[in-house]
């Protein structure tokens, strides 16, 4: 794995550790437990998934994979707006993890036009 990649990797890795906290913390704090069911499933799903990719075995198969963790990316997203509209996150605890998130988008679309453009 490249240096980029073992970075990346580790970004997906805390990111899944702050998500399966936020939900502990939703579950046994504010007993929110379908919404932090799904951002847990989403949250986590980012990292296996681009740990997936960098086993792929061709480009198409490692854009798929890395596609696939954009798509759980932006997920994450979408529930993370939904429990702070909901009042089930503060502004603070929303945009810190948010934040993170959308670093992740960012790098992932970039992983995806970076790949698609040089197997076209």
């Amino acid at each position: 794995m490249s240096d980029f990649g073992d970075i990346m990797q580790d970004k997906c890795l805390n990111f899944a550790v702050r998500i399966v906290n936020l939900c502990q913390f939703l579950n046994d704090e504010k007993k929110e437990f379908k919404i932090a069911d799904q951002l847990y499933r989403s949250g986590t799903s980012i990292g296996a998934n681009y740990s997936e990719a960098q086993c792929a075995i061709s480009r198409n198969d490692f854009l798929a994979k890395v596609y696939i963790s954009l798509k759980e990316c932006n997920e994450s997203l979408y529930w993370l707006q939904l429990l702070k509209r909901t009042g089930k996150l503060t502004n603070s605890q929303f945009e810190s993890v948010y934040a993170d998130c959308e670093e992740l988008k960012r790098l992932l679309t970039s992983i995806t036009k970076k790949t698609r453009n040089t197997t076209s």
